[in-house]
């Protein structure tokens, strides 16, 4: 229902936003944008979307995703067949079996999940997608109220939406074609903010399913990585920017590589069919890419209509307004189109984060903080329409509630990590 409130609430206080500024304000053209869209101008350079426009995106979003889950959960299935997936799961197992106290020890679903976060923290979106959605189907067998979300699939998705991630190759790349002094600048903040969000959503969720964190194989695990990634930090900001690039690319792709060589080694060794297996997997990994193309449509559809009825816009000036009279400093205010877009769209987000450097300039304090709330969680309704809707849940509880909280975390953490490092 939440899902369901919120989804009208955009198709409804988009429309009334459009209906005043046509009927008060003489913007003749605004119904004409919402459906069929608008191309830049001086004013606003950012090409946007109409609803039918947003329909193709979506089926085409769906479209290619039927290669990629074709490829990965072909893979996954010889990882299943051979035992990789059931070992993978012990080894995580004593970690996960504290905080997905419903999932039973050695269970699939185990392994599924370290393998979307270890894609999500390579930076691996491509690779993240399927494994999530494997992890979905997993956890949905354990499920016993199928048209309900249950606490393990809350917090997987939760942790999943975080979007810890590594190093924010992209947002650099960016950076650097919009010819940044630095462009690696803005590493150490993504990764602190993103982490710091991914936490946040461990403990909200913690804290609504009555688990108990201060737990010793639960804070050794937390403190372990929190190790790790500072070793990684201090090791990669001695980088130069191309050195960062380089190193990056070989660690995820090589990693990504290395998974697909041991797969079929292993499938080799427990005399798998390792085609057929393929085969049964990549078929299931199509099925699933069609299944959840009603899903993506509708959401991206009512995001649209926020976007083109110019309902941000309002947003953002209020929130001018307001720091304005309190006396505040609005800098960050120029950077904040790219959070509030963010959970919604994750290419809506990086056009913003763009669009905000390319008017700023990439190492003004907004280009910066666009570029750490970009790095500092993931989308959102994107991410509970597609997850969700493979598994045709429809009662999603306080799953929207915890993600878009630690989303706010994720948001002001970075807001506070650019004024610590940037003034």
């Amino acid at each position: 229902m939440a899902l369901s409130r919120i989804w009208s609430a955009f198709i409804i206080v988009a429309i009334l936003v459009a209906a005043i500024k046509c009927f008060f304000f003489g913007q003749s053209d605004i119904f004409n944008w919402m459906v069929v869209g608008k191309s830049g101008d001086e004013g606003n350079p950012l090409k946007v979307d109409g609803v039918i426009e947003t329909c193709w995106t979506a089926v085409n979003i769906c479209l290619k995703l039927v290669g990629i889950m074709a490829l990965f959960m072909g893979f996954m299935s010889i990882a299943e067949k051979a035992g990789g997936i059931r070992m993978l799961s012990k080894i995580i197992g004593p970690f996960f079996s504290k905080l997905f106290p419903e999932v039973p020890k050695g269970h699939p679903a185990t392994g599924h999940m370290v393998m979307n976060f270890s894609a999500n923290l390579l930076g691996l979106d491509n690779a993240a997608t399927p494994f999530g959605l494997k992890a979905m189907e997993s956890l949905q067998e354990l499920n016993p109220n199928k048209d309900t979300a249950s606490n393990a699939q809350i917090m997987f998705l939760c942790l999943h939406a975080s979007g810890l991630t590594l190093i924010p190759v992209s947002i650099i790349a960016v950076r650097a074609s919009l010819n940044s002094a630095n462009p690696t600048e803005i590493f150490i903040p993504c990764m602190i903010a993103t982490f710091v969000a991914t936490v946040a959503a461990m403990l909200i969720v913690s804290f609504k399913q009555r688990i108990n964190i201060l737990q010793p194989v639960i804070l050794s695990w937390i403190l372990g990585l929190s190790a790790v990634i500072a070793a990684m930090v201090l090791y990669l900001t001695s980088l130069s920017s191309t050195g960062l690039q380089s190193f990056s690319g070989i660690l995820s792709n090589g990693i990504l590589l290395l998974i697909f060589l041991l797969i079929v080694l292993g499938g080799l060794y427990k005399n798998v069919n390792i085609f057929d297996a393929f085969i049964e997997g990549a078929k299931g990994g199509f099925d699933t890419a069609v299944r959840i193309i009603p899903y993506l449509v509708g959401m991206l559809v009512a995001i649209s209509l926020l976007r083109t009825s110019g309902t941000f816009d309002l947003v953002i000036n209020g929130m001018k307004s307001v720091c304005a009279f309190l006396g505040a400093d609005t800098r960050f205010i120029d950077g904040i189109p790219t959070a509030l877009i963010k959970p919604l769209s994750g290419g809506g987000a990086r056009g913003m984060m763009i669009d905000t450097m390319t008017v700023h300039g990439p190492d003004s304090f907004a280009g910066r903080l666009s570029s750490i709330l970009q790095g500092s969680s993931d989308t959102t309704f994107y991410v509970i329409a597609v997850y969700f809707g493979a598994v045709n849940i429809k009662n999603t509880r306080y799953a929207v509630g915890a993600m878009l909280l630690a989303d706010l975390v994720g948001v002001c953490t970075a807001i506070g990590l650019c004024y610590l490092f940037f003034g």
